[in-house]
């Protein structure tokens, strides 16, 4: 989501150097209990196949880099980034794809490789190395489709979400205005993202090896790959491609069977009232959109019934009753979209739950690292390193062992990522003040000031975590930067170009050390990693601004009531507003409902800590439960329908659902996600639906009998 993206289905624990698959469901505990004993067992056998590796030649970095990888990364990051930047426009959410990317470049190359095979032309075996690249290289690339701030503030610039925050709102003037352009949107990422790769590279022995810090969703990907490229695990490999193809096959083909029904506003399965006319009023519906469906199956349950439970609470109880005092608590018959009407409870309300949410976690991750680390220095300085020399210590050593000189081997010069550092951040402290006027070339010197410091904290508390806060770093530059500049010299607009330089390089400093975590468990060189990391940077900064220019062009994106409603560009815009105005831009009792929200959700992340992990998994998620509060609760439906499809399918053949699960899920969303290409060409191309499929209440539907004379 927004601020901090779903998390992975499986947690890892790492108790000391043994890795091994916890599931976070506790649900049918005892049916699971002997699934999970064979699941570490499996887990076992991986790392004895790592531990055969040793003694056989690791490519070198060159060779772990190929042609036909970078190929592969190109089609599924393409793919990704369409999929991902239609959730992004959608609803703001993303749920993370590395493990799909995972499992996608396996399917991808093995099935390349065993095809050549057949004819004799397979030279170059595929490795558990030149998976990681493709995986770190697929990452790269479509995350810039949700982080570069495509459906928050980037798009909060243009005209239309400056008119639907009210051109009469205070602090929101017309010179704070930027409509999208292919030009200056590939520029902006190229000079922001490539620096904050560039930052930490010298500092990744300290985090990876020094450190010893998990990473979650990197050690994640590394079982995951590591589980792969074992000879046990053909047999399964043929099945889940046999599964991914049936999946995407029937979500494409419904995305196709379902276009010939829309062919007007508010036509076709989209707005299907499965709970009523007037529950559809209120945005509870169930659309079909199997890219939902999938996401739900990846995401956590409590995510899912987190954002169901904010959408019943907002729009199926407070919207109705503050809609009740209009003409009181703000002016009667003012535009829906105003933030001075009913759109601003909607959006302050859902602002205050995401701050909040990430207030706590920031300083709660802040302190966590600090306290590790001064844990940590203490123990060095105090307690000697003893290793018992048992024979399972020895041979966990040998494989850490082994790690770090791979690890070590290719370094890569700190000259270059220190000259590189202060290259980039000087032309991008002369070249950002020319794409926006109003930003001075001083904001973005002291943006680069600050930013290393932010990144390493983050990177470090991402280490412990898992939580990639970059967004609420990116946060409170926007609040500060729109706070200095004030609103006679453009503070809308200078804070949220500083918002995407902060978050941008927090973010990609943080995805670059999960990445060199994948690359250490799974002995991949780190130049070959780094390497990587800019290629598909690269071919992000080229691949998001086009795909983001098709959906523009194609489709109505910032109308709240269509599909594309891109809600967090509204959000940014009025979060820079309320930095430039202050708390008199919001609407009457606005404030005091918001501070209720935020208390609200600081209160349930403290009881959420406080409590064990098998009673904190049934409280709600502030984060998660804030996005309907705008967008409203239908996509939330189509994820619980995901969510208990895996449910009941982990109670009827747990083993078979965890092999399966991710494959059908993936198969899901690229199904329907790869449907938006033809059917956006189909739009460009003026091709129209042939029927509209539309649903009426009894009365309506006699009247238009009556005019229509049936």
């Amino acid at each position: 989501m927004e601020d901090s993206q779903v998390g992975l289905v499986k947690r890892i624990v790492h108790d000391g150097d043994d890795l091994s698959v916890e599931n976070t469901d506790h649900g049918g505990k005892d049916k699971q209990q002997s699934t999970l004993v064979s699941l570490n067992i499996e887990n076992g056998r991986k790392e004895q196949s790592l531990l055969e590796d040793f003694d056989s030649k690791i490519p070198s970095w060159r060779e772990q880099i190929s042609i036909r990888g970078i190929f592969v990364s190109f089609v599924i990051g393409s793919i990704f980034s369409i999929i991902v930047m239609n959730l992004n426009l959608t609803t703001g959410l993303a749920p993370t794809m590395n493990v799909s990317a995972g499992l996608l470049g396996f399917v991808f190359i093995k099935s390349w490789s065993k095809f050549l095979a057949r004819f004799g032309l397979l030279k170059v075996p595929f490795t558990r190395q030149e998976n990681t690249i493709i995986q770190t290289c697929i990452v790269a690339c479509y995350s810039l489709a949700y982080g570069g701030g495509f459906g928050s503030y980037l798009l909060a610039l243009n005209r239309k979400t400056y008119e639907r925050a009210g051109v009469n709102t205070p602090g929101n003037n017309p010179d704070t205005v930027k409509e999208p352009n292919i030009g200056w949107m590939i520029g902006y990422l190229l000079l922001v993202t490539f620096v904050g790769i560039l930052a930490l590279v010298p500092l990744r022995k300290v985090l990876i090896i020094d450190y010893r810090l998990t990473y979650p969703s990197g050690t994640a990907t590394a079982v995951l790959i590591n589980g792969f490229h074992t000879p046990q695990t053909d047999k399964v490999a043929r099945k889940q491609v046999r599964s991914f193809g049936k999946y995407f096959t029937f979500s494409f083909l419904w995305g196709l069977f379902q276009w010939f029904f829309a062919a007007g506003d508010d036509c076709g399965f989209v707005k299907f009232p499965f709970f009523g006319l007037r529950a559809l009023k209120q945005r509870f519906y169930f659309d079909f959109n199997m890219i939902y469906v999938g996401a739900g199956m990846i995401c956590p349950r409590v995510v899912t019934i987190s954002m169901l439970i904010g959408g019943i609470i907002s729009w199926g109880i407070m919207w109705p009753l503050i809609s009740k005092r209009e003409g009181d608590w703000y002016p009667h018959g003012i535009p829906e979209s105003s933030i001075k009407g009913i759109n601003g409870y909607k959006v302050f309300v859902c602002v205050s739950l995401i701050l909040g949410d990430g207030l706590y976690n920031f300083l709660k991750v802040l302190y966590i690292s600090v306290s590790t680390i001064y844990r940590d220095m203490r123990k060095r300085m105090t307690i000697p390193l003893k290793i018992n020399s048992t024979d399972v210590v020895a041979e966990v050593s040998a494989i850490e062992k082994r790690r770090d000189e791979v690890f070590m081997k290719d370094t890569i010069p700190v000259w270059i990522a220190a000259s590189g550092y202060v290259g980039l951040a000087a032309i991008s402290t002369a070249v950002i003040p020319q794409f926006f006027p109003h930003m001075k070339w001083y904001y973005v010197f002291i943006s680069y000031v600050f930013a290393p410091v932010m990144a390493f904290c983050n990177a470090y508390g991402a280490g412990l975590t898992d939580q990639n806060l970059a967004y609420n770093y990116g946060k409170v530059a926007l609040f500060a930067f729109a706070a200095w500049a004030g609103a006679e010299h453009g503070g809308v607009i200078v804070g949220l170009v500083t918002c995407g330089v902060m978050k941008s390089f927090v973010a990609t400093s943080a995805d670059l050390m999960q990445d060199f975590k994948t690359g250490h468990l799974t002995l991949s060189s780190p130049r070959s990693m780094f390497l990587s990391q800019l290629i598909g940077n690269f071919m992000g900064c080229i691949i998001a601004p086009l795909t983001f220019w098709l959906f523009y062009e194609a489709f109505d994106v910032g109308n709240p009531d269509g599909e594309y409603k891109a809600p967090f560009a509204l959000i940014y815009r009025n979060m820079a507003i309320l930095g430039v105005e202050g708390f008199s831009a919001l609407p009457s009792h606005c404030l005091q409902i918001c501070c209720g929200a935020f208390i609200f959700s600081v209160v349930v992340n403290v009881i959420r800590g406080k409590l064990p992990d098998r009673i904190s998994a049934y409280i709600p998620l502030p984060m998660a439960m804030a996005i309907p509060f705008y967008v409203g609760s239908y996509f939330a439906i189509d994820m619980c329908v995901g969510s208990a499809i895996l449910f009941i399918w982990h109670k009827i053949d747990y083993k078979k659902a965890e092999t399966f699960g991710p494959t059908m899920a993936s198969g899901l969303i690229c199904g329907e996600g790869l449907w938006i290409v033809p059917e956006a060409i189909l739009s460009l191309t003026k091709v129209k639906p042939p029927i509209c499929m539309k649903f009426l209440s009894n009365q309506m539907n006699q009247k238009v009998d009556k005019f229509l004379h049936i």
